[in-house]
Parts: structure tokens; C-alpha cells; sequence
């Protein structure tokens, strides 16, 4: 039999323990930029199911834990972090031939196409505080599918030998060792490259020449979150 004096001690442990919960969580609430709380509710009022809003904040706690990580890190969280989601063409997830999804969809859907894999990484890297000037997001012939492909560029230095974020190809690699990638342009969030081989290309103009980059710039500003035509989860 549990005497008085025990159930008191054991109710007493029991209300410690929820106002620690509590005070914990409210420090991690506390935590969120107002950016991020933004997310957190778009995410909560287009999907019913936990495993989005739980994705979404699992990105949010790598780019916490990551400033501090020397470069070259970063660029592998970053890689596997994002290869773990489900690859699908546009047409079935978005019914759009070309859908360039904000990293939020791309995390809330669990899934996405090259492009979607490639921004959120590119995104993720900048806010991690690598330079913008040392990534490119590169279009380039997957020749071994016979398709168009997107791939993360980075060059440690100006006239380095770029290595590569690719969802293909788990392992990050120099643009040299991936014979199965013909390069045809890059660009960031100034500049357009054509690429005539596995190096820096020739600058061919802004990056706002392109339709795409465009409506995804659009769509960070005004927040957008559409949802799927499927569900992944």
C-alpha cells in the first residue's frame, strides 16, 4: 500500500517535472524567430498530420547547430540532411510540368524533384553564412538518364575545381570525378553562367533572366506554402 507521505512526494515530483517540461518548451517556443513561428503556423493549417510541421523544424534545429561548423561540414549536414526526402517529378506532386518549390514545401511535402532538393540546400548554405559568391545552383545533362538535371556548386576559392551537392549521387564530389554531368549554365542569386565545362563558365547576364527564380523569390517573400496534389506521408 502507497502511504500518504509517499503519494504526496510522488505528486509533488510529478508537477516539478511538468513545470521543467513546460519552462524548457518555453524557452525552445522562445527560441523561434518570428520568420520561423510564421512557417510553424502556415505548415500547421495545410497539413493535418504531425510529420511536416516535424520536418520543418527538424531544418530549423540543423541550421542552429550548424553555424558554428567549419564549411566543409556544413556542406555535408546540409547534403544528407536533404537526401533523406522522397524523390518525385513535378507533374505527379504539383500536377506542373516545372514546380520550383520553397525548401518549406519542398520539407512540408517530404518530397520533390531535383530543383526542390538543389534550392534547399542552396538556401540552407547561405543562412548557414557561406558566401553567396561561392555557390551556384547549376543545371546540368544527367547523361546516364538522358535527362536535365540541378546540382549544388561550390568553390572553396574563385579558380577551384567546384565540388557537388546532388541528390543522384549521395557522396559530395568534384565536378571532375562526375563524368555523368554535362554542365549547360549556373547561376545564384546575381549572376548567370553558361557552363561549357566542369569549371566557372562564362557570365552571361543577371540571374533575374530567369522566369523560375523569379516566382521562387516571389513566393519567399509573400510566404508561400501550397500544398500537394499527394500525400507522402
Amino acid at each position: 500500500m502507497i502511504r500518504a507521505k509517499d503519494q504526496l512526494v510522488a505528486v509533488s515530483a510529478y508537477w516539478s517535472l511538468a513545470l521543467l517540461v513546460c519552462l524548457f518548451s518555453g524557452l525552445t517556443i522562445a527560441a523561434y524567430n518570428q520568420q520561423e513561428k510564421a512557417w510553424f503556423n502556415a505548415v500547421r493549417e495545410t497539413y493535418s498530420k504531425a510529420q511536416p510541421l516535424r520536418r520543418v523544424q527538424d531544418w530549423r534545429a540543423l541550421v542552429n547547430q550548424a553555424q558554428a561548423l567549419p564549411e566543409p561540414e556544413q556542406l555535408n549536414v546540409v547534403n544528407r540532411f536533404f537526401n533523406q526526402l522522397q524523390f518525385i517529378p513535378d507533374h505527379k506532386l504539383w500536377g506542373e510540368e516545372d514546380y520550383w518549390a520553397t525548401p518549406v514545401e519542398f520539407l512540408a511535402a517530404g518530397g520533390g524533384d531535383c530543383e526542390d532538393f538543389s534550392i534547399a540546400k542552396y538556401f540552407t548554405l547561405l543562412e548557414l553564412g557561406v558566401p553567396q559568391d561561392k555557390l551556384r545552383l547549376v543545371y546540368v545533362k544527367a547523361l546516364e538518364l538522358d535527362q536535365f538535371h540541378m546540382v549544388v556548386a561550390y568553390y572553396s576559392e574563385p579558380t577551384a575545381m567546384p565540388v557537388l551537392l546532388d541528390n543522384l549521387d549521395p557522396s559530395i564530389k568534384p565536378a571532375n570525378e562526375r563524368p555523368d554531368l554535362a554542365p549547360v549554365y549556373s547561376f545564384n542569386g546575381q549572376h548567370l553562367w553558361l557552363m561549357k565545362e566542369q569549371g566557372r563558365g562564362q557570365k552571361a547576364g543577371k540571374a533575374s533572366r530567369l522566369t523560375r527564380w523569379n516566382e521562387l523569390r516571389g513566393g519567399f517573400e509573400s510566404n508561400r506554402l501550397n500544398k500537394p496534389l499527394l500525400d507522402l506521408d
